[in-house]
């Protein structure tokens, strides 16, 4: 693999990173679930958990790095298995979620009157998310409430890749994402916002290249992505944190909070309001990843600096 070009983000590690599932293992996986039921495929993917952990050195070193942050003591053997195994968990669950059966499932919903607020004003708003816990399962609470839609919006390589491994699943689902860098792109965000929809966005990855700040994260400063936070001030719309995080077995915790809100910002106010923003996010990001630990899905070394090498 050639060498990272000077001055690309960490952050972009991720997507260097070579993908290990595919969408025939996708199917089959869905084949199994759908047909023998989500307690006997738990016990194979708990097989499949341990298999990451034991052969998968990058993703186990990070792990062990950021749940020493997280933790605040050294983790333990079972503690990176219970990380893996929540990502793995989350994962194989969307093949239930895209597929309606909503009743495996018990969710509980914190900041409701957030998110109904929101959806009385009917003027759309940003939900900030991470890679933490299962994006899916507030998607799958959109559906369930009449008139509360929830559209991802995404790099168009993530876009591609995910619709891809939807696709694999149900192939309705593909129909919930906005691909950015399209001609379009922006039309049908704003088109998605008049129409009072929320949009998520998840905020702490970002492709090389692209502008972020350094902030306190976890004990040390971190590289968090400007741009999904740029995109909430020019869209002059109210931002909420967002997370669906996987509490074990069968049951997920959704938490909704306000962030920020850029409905009445000024064009010259944007640039310090967006900072500002941007920090919030990180140390609401930081609460929820004590609170919850095993959630956080970045595999990579998060805290490097740009430009550093590996």
């Amino acid at each position: 693999m050639s060498a990272p070009a000077p001055g690309i983000s960490r952050q972009a590690e991720w997507v260097r990173r070579p993908e290990r599932s595919n969408r025939t293992m996708l199917r089959v996986m869905t084949w199994i679930s759908l047909r023998l039921g989500r307690p006997p495929a738990r016990f194979i993917l708990a097989g499949i958990s341990l298999y990451f952990l034991l052969f998968a050195p990058a993703a186990k070193a990070a792990s062990r790095a950021y749940l020493r942050r997280a933790l605040d003591r050294e983790p333990s053997f079972a503690d990176l298995f219970r990380h893996f195994h929540s990502f793995a968990s989350t994962i194989h669950d969307r093949v239930f979620l895209l597929n309606a059966r909503f009743d495996l499932f018990q969710v509980e919903v914190h900041g409701e009157d957030v998110i109904k607020a929101v959806q009385a004003a009917g003027h759309g708003a940003i939900l900030m998310g991470a890679h933490m816990g299962s994006f899916e399962v507030v998607r799958a609470i959109g559906r369930l409430q009449p008139g509360l839609r929830v559209v991802m919006v995404m790099y168009e390589e993530n876009a591609r890749k995910l619709n891809a491994a939807l696709a694999a699943i149900n192939p309705a689902a593909v129909q919930d994402i906005i691909p950015l860098g399209q001609f379009d792109s922006m039309l049908r965000v704003q088109a998605c916002l008049d129409d009072g929809m929320v949009l998520g966005v998840l905020g702490d990855r970002t492709l090389g290249g692209a502008p972020t700040l350094r902030v306190p994260f976890l004990g040390a400063d971190a590289e968090f992505p400007i741009g999904p936070m740029r995109l909430a001030a020019m869209l002059r719309r109210p931002v909420l944190f967002m997370s669906g995080l996987y509490l074990g077995g069968n049951r997920y915790a959704i938490h909704f909070e306000r962030l920020a809100d850029f409905s009445d910002l000024e064009r010259p106010e944007r640039d310090v309001a967006v900072q500002a923003a941007v920090v919030a996010y990180a140390a609401c990001l930081e609460r929820h990843c004590r609170a919850a630990p095993y959630n956080w899905f970045n595999f990579f070394d998060f805290w490097r600096q740009k430009g550093a090498r590996p």
